[in-house]
């Protein structure tokens, strides 16, 4: 019987689907991007699980290196050197990656795409990795593996990130207070805002995670003075984030003050005090916002709960059009 081959085969060996994965971390977009601008952080994260990195050398500029030695609970070093391509401030990194065998050839190639962009609780990044191998043999198992390598890489990240606002693992407390204030004015009568803001239903339009990001896991709400309200979702990272809030003063289509805490797994990472009032005009309402907060152990910081906040009105806006 004749042998039926693939003509396409060795292309396909040669170069595997890309690996694509995305992860939310609850800080702003230009501390998750400065994570990768230096060795003195990269040496901190960028190692799957059990890994580490002794030696790195960074230098974040179109034609600057990008080089990574990790070391194995074993002790053996792999190389990754590196180049950077593309470097758009805090919205885009692209690196080309070269990883060599033990005689200094190469195993494989991966091209590197790292996206940045604003997300409900932080930033979203996006990483896109093509590969071309040139030795199928030894480069396809590590290829194969990459997917659990970044995501044990990316926890480290998140730590790192942590770690860069002021947190830490190691005990080290912080507490860092704001406040802000917002201004949005919808299209649409006091009645049906305040509906917007007060009704389970309708509030579950707007105050929630990205559809397909972001799993529901508890929503109840019961708007009056001493009445509470708690949202729970689970990331696609696998961070499951709480919003627990209580009313303490409730005028209908006029004013809402509530205070309320945040939770990131078992983590409390702030407490804040939110008024929301609210101005009829001809056929549209002004809601004006202001929160004082105070931020745990480097968790999240005023400004990326104010951009937080801020795309939420934009999110309930949106929703009293349809």
């Amino acid at each position: 019987m004749a042998q039926v081959t693939d003509p396409n085969a060795d292309a396909k060996l040669r170069q595997p689907p890309p690996l694509r994965l995305s992860r939310i971390f609850h800080a702003r977009r230009e501390t998750v991007f400065n994570a990768w601008s230096s060795a003195e952080h990269v040496k901190r994260w960028f190692c799957p699980e059990t890994y580490s990195v002794p030696e790195a050398e960074v230098e974040m500029r179109v034609g600057g290196p990008f080089h990574v030695c990790m070391r194995s609970p074993a002790g053996q070093e792999h190389w990754t050197r590196g180049v950077f391509v593309e470097v758009t401030p805090h919205s885009r990194l692209v690196i080309d990656m070269e990883v060599p065998n033990a005689a200094g050839g190469l195993l494989f190639r991966a091209h590197t795409e790292v996206d940045f962009s604003d997300a409900l609780g932080g930033t979203r990044m996006d990483v896109t990795q093509t590969y071309t191998l040139f030795d199928a043999a030894l480069a396809g198992p590590m290829v194969r593996g990459a997917s659990e390598g970044w995501r044990t890489t990316l926890d480290k990240l998140e730590k790192e990130v942590i770690r860069m606002q002021g947190g830490a693992e190691t005990g080290r407390r912080s507490a860092a207070h704001a406040t802000f204030h917002l201004e949005r004015v919808y299209d649409a009568p006091v009645a049906r805002v305040w509906k917007a803001l007060t009704d389970e239903a309708a509030k579950a339009k707007w105050f929630a995670g990205a559809p397909g990001r972001w799993e529901l896991l508890e929503r109840r709400m019961d708007v009056r003075a001493g009445g509470s309200e708690r949202l729970k979702g689970r990331w696609e990272g696998g961070v499951v984030s709480t919003f627990d809030a209580i009313y303490h003063d409730v005028i209908p289509n006029q004013r809402l003050v509530y205070s309320y805490e945040m939770h990131l797994d078992d983590k409390k990472i702030s407490v804040s005090l939110a008024t929301l009032q609210l101005h009829a005009g001809e056929g549209t309402t002004r809601l004006l916002v202001t929160e004082q907060g105070v931020f745990l152990d480097g968790y999240d910081d005023g400004g990326s709960r104010e951009q937080g906040t801020g795309q939420l009105l934009d999110a309930l806006g949106a929703a009293l059009k349809d």
